[in-house]
């Protein structure tokens, strides 16, 4: 649990800036080519809150990439079992993330209230599990809650490449070459006490979708053929489910 072991934000960076530098070498390996637009609307000092959208297993790398430019690092919300595991979780406890645990989630949003508090960046991924329909789903209210508790700036981010390496239900290809990956910053909102978090949640949704929208439109390569369009959504052609064929799925997994 988050609360077992207070994390410590004001002390040595130790594992974080390693492992900045051993994705920058993966990247280049593999010739990926990452874009980052908007960067600049991340404070580069105090609490933020960055939400972004989920189309894969490694989006908290490339979404937390969004907030280099301002010199920040992220410290994500995952679920408990990334930090079980023998490889990620020495790795994600080094770098400071914030493990939740779905039955007792209060313990992880007090964490990050305190990270927040303690000026850092906590990205969140509000939809909460990755979206199969490659669009964003309805999302749940903690980052909003979160930014009006700490007075955070709650920034909107959609990040879009990433599912052609490893997504749910498909094989990972760790190891594909030339991967345009994009990852779009919106502008802050500032959540005030007081406004509907509901509300608040919904505008936030509008504006990631907006953000993946615009992401699609400019990505600069297509599928290779009929076997290549899994990765687009319904939407755009591509043979991704529907929205309402993915919360179909979702439920029936969950069941």
């Amino acid at each position: 649990m988050a609360d077992e072991k207070a994390i410590a934000y004001d002390g040595p960076e130790r594992v974080y800036p390693p492992v900045i530098a051993a994705a920058l070498v993966w990247f280049r390996g593999l010739g990926l080519k990452i874009t980052v637009d908007g960067a600049h609307h991340v404070p580069t000092t105090g609490p933020v809150v960055l939400a972004s959208n989920h189309v894969s297993y490694l989006d908290f790398i490339f979404a937390g990439w969004g907030a280099r430019p301002s010199k920040r690092l992220t410290r994500f919300m995952a679920k408990e079992a990334v930090f079980s595991h023998k490889v990620s979780g020495p790795l994600m406890r080094g770098m400071k993330h914030i493990p939740v645990d779905r039955d007792a989630g209060s313990g992880s949003f007090r964490e990050a209230l305190r990270a927040l508090k303690a000026g850092e960046v906590v990205g969140v991924f509000p939809e909460a599990t990755i979206s199969r329909s490659f669009t964003v789903k309805e999302i749940k209210s903690g980052a909003v809650r979160m930014a009006v508790a700490t007075k955070a700036p709650l920034v909107p981010v959609a990040v879009w490449g990433t599912q052609r390496m490893w997504t749910k239900g498909r094989k990972r290809q760790l190891l594909k070459r030339r991967v345009p990956v994009l990852v779009y910053v919106g502008e802050p909102m500032y959540p005030q006490r007081g406004e509907d978090l509901e509300a608040l949640a919904v505008e936030l949704r509008r504006r990631m979708q907006e953000l993946l929208n615009r992401a699609q439109r400019d990505y600069p390569v297509q599928p290779a053929g009929p076997d290549d369009r899994w990765w687009l959504p319904a939407h755009l052609g591509g043979s991704a489910p529907t929205p309402e064929e993915a919360a179909e799925m979702d439920s029936a997994g969950a069941r």
